[in-house]
Parts: structure tokens; C-alpha cells; sequence
């Protein structure tokens, strides 16, 4: 097993909540994982991106080179498109459709669509609609969670399991909202 995902999101949108989760069901699963993170200006609402490597045999570098992720995942369609490069060819491009606009220069969103839906394999989501059904509308990085699942190859079970850990301190209501909004991003298609 290999594989090589980008995640790049706004600060405070759940980017490295994602990756400690996927870390922690990894090593768990007894595999090599290697992560690295740039926060930017993540508290002033800047870019934030994380390069997470899973893989059963060692791994000797923490950052995804161009042109090589399995997956890159973003919370926000211009983060999606911003790290579009890394992608390798026969890679998956996993993003929400609604964009964060955070400066006054944002491209026209049905721009950013069009050039989403060219490339060749894009899951494109409405986590927001997602998010608010699970109960909890702040669950849109556990819907990206869910569709990340599909391509991993890992037990639904034992994602489900960190996921549980994950947000326990925060009481069952916000651990059972996390949990359908998983699930609900493991049966999302494409908007």
C-alpha cells in the first residue's frame, strides 16, 4: 500500500484534523507514515496545506513531490486548483464546491468549476448540504474524511474507530454528527 495525499485548505477549515486522524488510523494499521504541514497565515484565514504519505514499506521523505500525489483533497475549490501541480496523472482530485472567498480578487466560481470538472478525475462535493445533515455543519473536513475512505483501502470500521477517539472529548452529540457525516461522505458523488 502507498499513497501520497495533499490536503490544502483555508486556516481553520479542519486540514490537519484530517491528517491526524488518517495518521493515527495508519500507524495503527501498522503502517509508515510521514507527514508535513505549512500553516501560513492560517488565523488570518491563509492557506494551509498538509502532505501526508501512507505506505507499507519506509518512506524517506515528508514532502509530495510534483506531479506525484495519489490525492490531493481540499476543503475550498481555489485551494483545490492551487495544488492541482502535485497531482500525478492517474491521480484524484477530491474538493468541496463552495469557495471560501477570502480575498477580493476570487475567480468567478463557475470558472473554477469548469476548470475542476477538465480534469480528469475530480470528485467534486457538496459538503456544506453534507455537513448540515450529519447534524453537525461544521463537518465538512469528516465528509471529505468519508470520500478520502473510498480510495484508501482502509476499514471503514477503523477510520470510524479514530474518528470516535478523535472528537470524544467533545461529547457523544458532536462524536455521533462526525460519524454520519463520515458516513455520508464515504456515499457522496459528485455535484
Amino acid at each position: 500500500m502507498k499513497c501520497d495525499i495533499v490536503l490544502a485548505g483555508v486556516g481553520g477549515q479542519g486540514i490537519l484534523t484530517i491528517a491526524a486522524i488518517l495518521g493515527k488510523v495508519a500507524v495503527a494499521e501498522k503502517l509508515h507514515v510521514k507527514q508535513s504541514e505549512i500553516h501560513g497565515m492560517s488565523q488570518r484565514g491563509g492557506s494551509v496545506f498538509a502532505h501526508l504519505r501512507l505506505s507499507s514499506q519506509p518512506i524517506f521523505a515528508d514532502q509530495i513531490t510534483l506531479g506525484t500525489a495519489d490525492m490531493v483533497v481540499a476543503m475550498e475549490p481555489m485551494e483545490a486548483l492551487r495544488h492541482r501541480a502535485c497531482l500525478a496523472p492517474q491521480g484524484i482530485l477530491i474538493t468541496d464546491q463552495t469557495p471560501l472567498v477570502n480575498i477580493p480578487d476570487y475567480p468567478q466560481e463557475s470558472q473554477i468549476r469548469e476548470e475542476l470538472r477538465a480534469m480528469p478525475k475530480t470528485l467534486l462535493l457538496d459538503t456544506t448540504s453534507l455537513a448540515k445533515a450529519s447534524g453537525n455543519p461544521r463537518n465538512t473536513n469528516v465528509v471529505l474524511l468519508g470520500a478520502i475512505a473510498n480510495f484508501l483501502g482502509l476499514d471503514a470500521a477503523i477510520l470510524e474507530k479514530a474518528i470516535q477517539q478523535h472528537f470524544a472529548p467533545k461529547g457523544d452529540t458532536v462524536v455521533q454528527a462526525a460519524l454520519q457525516a463520515f458516513r455520508l461522505g464515504k456515499e457522496a458523488k459528485s455535484a
